[in-house]
Parts: C-alpha cells; sequence; structure tokens
C-alpha cells in the first residue's frame, strides 16, 4: 500500500520480490479476503485492503515508536532528559542548571521547554517530560511534587535615588496605586488577591499581564508597581526597581514534578540537583531570604515510593 508496487515494497523490506509475493499470498489465505486485484501485472488494494489499511497504519506508526524507543534504550536513556518549565523559571533558574550539568554529562542530551503548569500536567502524564518546574503544586493523581525549595512573593516598585535601596517589607496596604495585576487565573495572583480580600483591600491594576516577567519589564519601565514571584525579583535591574518583601510574607515554592509512573534517571537526578543549587544561588545573589525553605527532599522512583509506603 504504501509503495505502490511489489518491488517498491521489496526495497523497502529488503527483502526479494518473490517473498514479498508470498507474503502477501500467505496474509490473503489467512485472513480469507483478496486484498489486491492483479491487472496487466499490476496490483490494485481492494476496498477491504484500504479498511484494513487504516488500522495497520496505526499499528505501523506504533512499531517505529517502539524501534525508537529501543534505539534510544540501547545508546543510554540515562543521558537523556526532557525538562519544561513555567516561562519565568525558564528565564531565570534554567539555564545556569544546565550549564553546569551539560558540563558534567559531555555525553548527555537535554530537551528543554517552557509550559504553563497546566501544559507540563499534561506532557508528564503522557510521559512526553520527564521533569517539570513550576511555582505551585497542581494537586494531580498523575504527577508527584517536591519542594525544592521556597521564598517569598517580591514586589518591584519603580524608585529613584535612595529609595532604590530600600528592602523594608512593604505592606499590602501601601501598595501604590499604580499597580501592575497579573491574571485572574494565575495561582500567586489568586492568592495576592486573596491575601488583600482578607484585609478587605480591593486591587484597581492600571494593566494586566500573563506572565511575570513582562510584570517585572513594566515595572522596571516605570509603569507602576508589580508584585511577582522571587525568582523573577532576582533578576530585576536594581537602578529602576525597589525589590521588598511582601507583608504579610506570601511564600512561592519552586515545585518539581515528575510523572508518578516512570522512573528518575541518574541524569535527571543529577539535573534536579543542579537547579536546586542554580535556585538558591539566584535567590541569595539577590538578597532574598529562602525563609521558612523546605528541606532538601531526595529524588526517589515511583518504586522506591511504592516500597516506602508498604513499610
Amino acid at each position: 500500500m504504501r509503495a505502490g508496487t511489489v518491488s517498491g515494497a521489496a526495497r523497502l523490506l529488503h527483502i526479494s520480490q518473490p517473498a514479498v509475493t508470498k507474503v502477501l499470498q500467505h496474509a490473503e489465505a489467512q485472513l480469507g479476503l483478496v486484498l489486491f486485484e492483479r491487472v496487466r501485472g499490476k496490483f490494485y488494494p481492494t476496498p477491504e485492503a484500504h479498511r484494513l489499511f487504516g488500522e495497520v497504519d496505526k499499528l505501523h506508526a506504533e512499531l517505529v515508536s517502539i524501534r525508537r524507543l529501543a534505539a534510544n534504550l540501547k545508546a543510554g536513556p540515562q543521558q537523556r532528559v526532557r525538562l519544561s518549565a513555567t516561562p519565568a523559571l525558564g528565564a531565570t533558574v534554567v539555564p545556569s542548571a544546565v550549564a553546569r550539568w551539560s558540563r558534567l554529562f559531555t555525553d548527555g542530551h537535554c530537551e528543554l521547554a517552557t509550559h504553563h503548569t497546566r501544559e507540563l500536567v499534561q506532557a508528564l502524564v503522557l510521559s512526553e517530560l520527564d521533569l517539570g518546574l513550576t511555582l505551585h503544586d497542581p494537586r494531580h493523581p498523575g504527577v508527584h511534587a517536591e519542594v525544592l525549595t521556597q521564598a517569598p512573593m517580591m514586589a518591584l516598585v519603580p524608585a529613584r535615588g535612595a529609595a532604590l535601596r530600600a528592602r523594608s517589607p512593604l505592606s499590602l496596604e501601601a501598595l501604590p496605586t499604580a499597580l501592575i495585576g497579573l491574571s485572574p487565573t494565575d495561582p500567586l495572583g489568586l492568592r495576592v488577591t486573596a491575601e488583600c480580600e482578607a484585609l478587605g483591600l480591593a486591587l484597581h491594576p492600571v494593566v494586566s499581564v500573563q506572565t511575570y516577567q513582562l510584570a517585572r519589564q513594566l515595572a522596571e519601565a516605570g509603569v507602576g508597581a508589580a508584585i511577582v514571584d522571587p525568582f523573577t525579583a532576582a533578576s530585576a535591574d536594581r537602578e529602576r526597581v525597589a525589590v521588598r518583601p511582601l507583608e504579610p510574607a506570601i511564600m512561592v515554592p519552586l515545585v518539581l514534578l515528575t510523572p508518578v509512573s516512570a522512573p528518575i534517571s541518574q541524569a535527571a537526578r543529577r539535573l534536579v540537583q543542579e537547579v536546586r543549587e542554580s535556585a538558591s544561588a539566584c535567590l541569595k545573589n539577590a538578597g532574598i531570604d529562602e525563609s521558612e525553605a523546605a528541606p532538601p527532599v531526595p529524588i526517589v522512583s515511583p518504586v522506591q515510593r511504592s516500597r516506602a509506603a508498604r513499610r
């Protein structure tokens, strides 16, 4: 069906033409169906062949996937890591972590991408990713979530002169009226809104954005104050904005997501370690304390987790 001729099929399968004819005859005998009409030496597929081809083609695609998987396993899949992070983490924590990891695994290959948390979860469940990094726990039964570290959300306030050096906490009541809002569906934005509502405050942003990086850039441009995650705040231009923790503190976790159904390779474990160290260095260099930080969590496989649960 794919090659169009017996000779073409023989070339694709690396066998002789008589062998192709023999296999085809055997298939028709087993099925009790004529698959091809022979007319003047040419083969024309019957309607039954067309109907079968749709299903057989699916099997063929799966076989190709199995061959690719087998080739990857033979080549050493432990050296290949598929990592995706939310945009804020992809721009701040991930680059230096991958840079150090690539120096350790010179034969390794890291596939990087950025997705929002919902897309991350879907890719992990479908085994399209090995690791995911996000800023909140999605609480999905198909993924395992581990907190690598956590730090408070920060306010980026356009300022000049001495005000740039201000590091004292900024209360929610004292937020400037010119405020850059986060998406109403954003998990961190929802937490800020909930804290404000608890204090009887109503936020009236002058502009709303989808990403923390854009909020940071607008704050640096002087559009207004922005409330962002600590990792985005760490990359802020201190010549344009004052970076101040919020009061009351709103803690933001750096969450590692892994598929429940798949083991974690040694290369992936090492990349997680580099991510943790990169996150800590990012916050330390910016003078942001990892307040109430979660202790390091050993990265274990689903099998190890299952054994531990039985004990």
